[in-house]
């Protein structure tokens, strides 16, 4: 007598590949991906094919996340160490013979040409997560300085290139890591009351520190006027302060219930720069006002309160780390694009997540996703 085997179809098949993904974060991200849809088909429809890249890096995205998803976070482990490594080199290499574009280098040619230091927004928090699991049990104060000292070499490397935008989101990822292995508060304070007191003392001098040639230490020229134009757009209308004033404008005039899709008029007359990357926020606010820009603010909380659940339930200590830096990284993109964009940070090339136009910022973006799923699936397949 011959037995029969069914064969299982293709849904049963492809179903363990599902198996454990977060419902929830995947409603937030979808949200955000339509809202970034929208936002890009009316900032960009007259901007060449735009819209049509945004939705080929979206589907790229989605692919990356699906294929990191995979990958579980003991196997993500092993990648840590080789990819700070690699990440670093590259920084290195950029800074001895990279590639410079309006005055900054940033990118190396290997047949390919690349810009390393987006490499360090997953590296960097993959490193730090791996050296705490690494010295669980016996953490000393030693650790963390060890810690710090991995976090500040890239940092000081992409500051060198320079790219400010890139150094603060590498920065907070490495912070937070370090911030949610244990770091005592005694030591977390006295930094904090420092920076607060350096930007009161900035704000109170003002005039004399932005006088024309001041020269402030550390700062690059760039740099120093993005500080000065914030404190005061006016001081050159046309020039420096044209990108926030026009981005203030554009938000304002969006008012309670926005313009209305694709109505926007400093969006569709060019007034607002860059309004299909860094400044789509304003272009976003004009046509959608302010129940949109609520509406989107509680997308982007949602997404990173359910990651730090994610994070808080997770079965170990790297994927607890590794998942809530992840949640870190979504809150800077946001929180810094839409302060510099409303003026109350300074202009850096940050873009807003899912909403601004670029492959390499979705590219990373789809590899944190990949993360948190790959830490939620974890979650249900291990016993916490």
């Amino acid at each position: 007598m011959s037995a029969v085997f069914e064969k299982p179809s293709l849904r049963q098949r492809l179903m363990p590949l599902f198996q454990g993904f977060d419902g929830p974060l995947a409603f937030a991200v979808f949200l955000l991906v339509c809202a970034g849809l929208l936002t890009m088909y009316s900032s960009g429809y007259d901007h060449g094919t735009r819209f049509v890249d945004h939705g080929r890096n979206m589907i790229l995205a989605g692919m990356i996340m699906f294929v990191v998803a995979q990958v579980p976070p003991q196997r993500l482990m092993t990648f840590a160490v080789p990819l700070y490594v690699l990440g670093v080199s590259l920084l290195v290499a950029v800074a001895l013979f990279g590639l410079t574009k309006k005055g900054a280098r940033r990118w190396i040619n290997l047949g390919v040409v690349i810009q390393p230091s987006e490499i360090l927004k997953i590296a960097m928090p993959l490193m730090l997560a791996w050296w705490f699991q690494r010295r669980e049990g016996q953490l000393r104060p030693l650790d963390f300085l060890v810690a710090g000292l991995l976090l500040l070499l890239p940092v000081g490397l992409i500051m060198k290139q320079p790219d400010l935008g890139t150094s603060l989101l590498v920065l907070a990822a490495g912070l937070s890591v370090i911030f949610f292995a244990g770091l005592s508060w005694r030591l977390i304070l006295p930094p904090v009351l420092l920076g607060v007191i350096g930007v009161a003392l900035i704000v109170w001098f003002e005039p004399r520190l932005c006088a024309d040639g001041m020269r402030w230490p550390v700062l690059h020229d760039y740099q120093q006027q993005r500080i000065c134009t914030l404190l005061d757009p006016s001081r050159d209308p046309l020039g420096k302060g044209f990108h926030i004033i026009q981005g203030m404008i554009a938000i304002g005039s969006g008012g309670v219930f926005g313009k209305g899709f694709m109505a926007g008029t400093q969006t569709h007359l060019e007034f607002i720069p860059e309004r299909t990357t860094d400044f789509i926020f304003a272009a976003f606010s004009e046509e959608f006002g302010l129940i949109g820009n609520l509406c989107l603010i509680v997308s982007f909380l949602f997404l990173v309160g359910r990651g730090l659940m994610i994070a808080l339930e997770a079965p170990t200590l790297f994927s607890r780390l590794l998942a809530g830096a992840v949640c870190c990284i979504f809150f800077t993109y946001a929180f810094v694009n839409m302060g510099m964009v409303s003026g109350i940070l300074p202009v850096v090339g940050v873009p807003l997540p899912f909403i601004s136009y670029g492959g390499t910022a979705m590219v990373t973006l789809g590899m944190g996703l990949g993360i948190l799923m790959s830490v939620a699936r974890a979650k249900r397949l291990v016993p916490t």
